[in-house]
């Protein structure tokens, strides 16, 4: 049997409607390889799993999809990777349902590589991109691949980190690899396929089901060594990322914030439960046992401004910063605009404004 073929029956196989990577893996250890699987008779399946989806397997109507997945995987740096490849990320191996087949673009041997998970609040704060960017960037310095989900805020932040420093970054995708999803992190997406590697378990056409981006959340934490929290609320899908972390064996991170910000109450929550409290960088390296980066957050200093001073580093009104600092509502909305300019400070939704750290 050619490449060609083996791998046709593997998508076939991973298109029966109903399936599951369950009875996919099941099957397998059952009859060997996919196409013995299609080639076995209803009653030879109904052994193993149900009469109803063993007559769907020996249904061969899923040609069309099938052609279309590999004239896909046969386009400049596509492929298709299936549990019988030595390509196969070893990390998914170790988790307790790893996918049958991964659909990539790009550099497919970063999926092997000593990887770390940055995931945190689609809105996020000024501070918290900050963070991950400069996070992410000290990280890829070091070695360390960066994987996230690229969603907006926190997870685009890791993969651009990802992408500045001397590693690079992969993202996982709870869509099919054909659909950027969300739309605006579609530059992103092309930058990632190029320098990095997209990587979905979902065929071709899947759309943003909201059920699968928990799912995709243990291929997030499975690729990697540990997993950083940096802002989450308490309902946040990061949670579920870093709780499939610690269930795989893998370490948990999380960067602390303010008590007062919903954003903070996460991550909070994860130090209450055992996660490693980070300030640097090298509070993760060292856990790891990675080489050290430069610093990720550096500190504000030689700031002569009086503002920023009294400020400090929550979100705070102009009625607060007028108060705290005696000065005009005239002089203090001008000092806003020109730290705002200086990219020294950031406006909030409510008419909050917050200090960056940079």
């Amino acid at each position: 049997m050619t490449r060609a073929e083996d791998l046709a029956a593997w998508i076939d196989l991973s298109l029966v409607p109903g399936l599951g990577d369950r009875n996919f893996r099941f099957l397998l250890s059952a009859f060997g390889l996919p196409a013995q699987i299609l080639s076995a008779s209803p009653t030879q399946l109904g052994r193993f799993v149900s009469n109803s989806l063993a007559l769907r397997i020996a249904e061969h109507n899923r040609g069309a999809e099938v052609e279309k997945a590999l004239h896909w995987a046969a386009g400049p740096g596509c492929m298709v990777i299936t549990l019988a490849d030595a390509e196969y990320p070893k990390q998914l191996l170790e988790i307790p349902d790893p996918p049958p087949l991964l659909y990539v673009v790009g550099n497919a041997k970063l999926l092997g590589a000593p990887a770390l998970a940055v995931v945190g609040s689609r809105n996020a704060t000024p501070q918290g991109i900050e963070n991950a960017l400069a996070f992410a960037r000290a990280f890829s310095d070091s070695g360390l691949t960066i994987v996230s989900g690229l969603a907006i805020g926190i997870d685009g932040a890791a993969h651009r980190g990802g992408l500045q420093g001397r590693g690079s970054t992969v993202a996982v995708l709870g869509t099919g690899i054909d659909i950027v999803y969300p739309k605006r992190n579609e530059t992103l997406a092309k930058e990632i396929a190029a320098r990095g590697a997209l990587v979905s378990e979902f065929a071709l056409g899947t759309p943003p089901n909201p059920g699968h981006f928990p799912r995709r959340n243990r291929l997030i934490s499975g690729l990697s060594r540990g997993c950083l929290v940096i802002e989450a609320a308490l309902s946040s899908g990061s949670l579920i990322t870093a709780k499939l972390a610690a269930e795989q064996g893998r370490e948990v991170f999380a960067v602390p914030g303010s008590i007062h910000s919903p954003h903070s109450k996460g991550c909070h929550a994860l130090i209450k439960q055992g996660a490693k409290l980070v300030e640097s960088a090298q509070d993760v390296l060292e856990e790891l046992g990675a080489a050290a980066g430069p610093s990720p957050t550096p500190q504000v200093t030689d700031i002569d401004n009086a503002l920023l001073e009294k400020m400090g580093f929550d979100p705070c009104a102009i009625d607060a910063l007028i108060a705290r600092s005696g000065l005009t509502t005239d002089v203090v909305s001008a000092m806003l605009l020109q730290l705002e300019l200086e990219g020294k400070v950031a406006s909030l939704p409510g008419g909050l404004y917050q200090r960056i750290s940079r």
